[in-house]
């Protein structure tokens, strides 16, 4: 009966079929030859069907026996995860690690460290959630995630999250190349902005709508993601803050312009890594974390310290 199938009899069908022989497959599994030969003798009685052509002088898979192959392959590499998955979970890493992170953070040094990840944690379920504003904190608080880099509210409904800075991302006013505000002899008044049209993140979430400054238009267009915006952007529609590593290519190319605006101080977005007060980071998610602070260290002049 296929209840009675063991992983050991598909690891042997697998080297019979990879070496081309009973006696090759028995010098790679370092067994000997009869036992090979039993073991797919019991792996046809227990599928009920042969598996291999012997009427030649070496045995050669049959139509069957071809397709059964794949199966077994990806029954012992699901295996093969599943003990090493298990081990590392011995050992004191977390079964997964899913994050929810703010579109605003620099993608080259979020991906360089999942890759990183990746490599260290081999068995590791990593999942990655972006979101705008309030939204990494909304995943955390629905428990999708176990960690999030967003932003910090103060308030007494953040009580229960252990918050810690991580960066700050500096911000840029800009304005396409094409617009009228390009053209205008700088500094701008904050008085000169006040009829165009402004380009705005709105939160999806009410965790923090209506806490964030830096608005300075009485016409003003939102938008949910930041890559929406900065379509908008580059088409002429306004004018907005954008964090400078999304768009130092655009102004090096002359398609955007930054905007002098007298008495506007230098802006910028921090970020902080969140979690709940009673949940301890695992060992990856540590790691991860740490991995993100030091590829951050080398990009100065983008990410400043609080």
């Amino acid at each position: 009966m296929i209840e009675n199938l063991t992983l050991d009899q598909l690891r042997v069908l697998i080297a019979v079929a990879e070496t081309g022989s009973f006696s090759g497959a028995a010098r790679r599994l370092g067994r000997v030859q009869s036992a090979v030969s039993q073991a797919v003798q019991t792996l046809e009685a227990t599928l009920g069907l042969p598996v291999f052509d012997r009427s030649g002088r070496t045995p050669v898979l049959n139509e069957a026996g071809s397709a059964i192959l794949g199966d077994a392959r990806r029954l012992v590499d699901g295996a093969r995860a599943l003990r090493a998955r298990v081990a590392d979970m011995a050992a004191g890493l977390e079964p997964d690690l899913p994050v929810a992170v703010d579109s605003i953070f620099p993608v080259t040094v979020l991906a360089d460290t999942l890759r990183a990840v990746a490599a260290r944690y081999e068995s590791l379920a990593v999942t990655v959630f972006t979101e705008g504003l309030g939204g990494p904190e909304s995943r955390l608080r629905e428990g999708v995630v176990r960690l999030a880099i967003g932003v910090h509210r103060e308030g007494p409904d953040t009580a229960d999250l252990d918050t810690e800075f991580l960066t700050r991302v500096q911000l840029v006013p800009v304005v396409a190349a094409c617009h009228p505000l390009a053209a205008r002899p700088g500094p701008l008044a904050p008085a000169d902005l006040q009829d165009e049209v402004q380009l705005v993140l709105t939160d999806r979430t009410p965790l923090t709508r209506h806490r964030f400054g830096g608005i300075l238009s009485r016409r003003i267009w939102r938008f949910a993601d930041m890559s929406t915006r900065l379509e908008f952007l580059l088409g002429g529609f306004g004018w907005c803050n954008m964090p400078r590593h999304m768009v130092e290519g655009h102004i090096a190319a002359g398609r955007l312009v930054p905007l002098a605006i007298t008495g506007a101080p230098p802006a910028s977005l921090p970020l902080h890594i969140l979690k709940p007060r009673d949940r301890p980071l695992g060992q990856a998610s540590r790691w991860f974390v740490a991995d993100l602070r030091r590829r951050l260290d080398q990009c100065p002049g983008h990410f400043g310290a609080l």
